[in-house]
């Protein structure tokens, strides 16, 4: 059964803009877990899923494609954004 992690884009801590404001990723859950490549000792696994992010405008949008592939899914909301609001007088103070 494959799991899809529909999460909401968050906003890089250096973006002062809302310009990728209300995206939405689609990503799959890994279903093999890793294991170390006997040749190299890097973590791998063959499970290629976990490869393909999907973007779409809204959470909607995103939900009706797992329900047109049959993907059973769970959804990730983006921590709300708390702005600190500050004048510039206030580095003297």
């Amino acid at each position: 059964m494959t799991i899809a992690r529909i999460s909401e884009l968050e906003r890089k801590t250096t973006q002062s803009g809302k310009a990728n404001a209300g995206k939405w990723i689609l990503e799959f859950e890994r279903q093999q877990p890793q294991r170390p490549d006997p040749l190299t000792g890097w973590n791998g696994s063959g499970d290629t899923n976990t490869q393909v992010r999907i973007a779409f405008e809204s959470k909607e949008a995103a939900i009706a494609y797992c329900d047109r592939h049959g993907l059973d899914y769970h959804l990730v909301p983006a921590p709300p954004v708390r702005l600190k609001i500050q004048a510039y007088a206030d580095n003297f103070r």
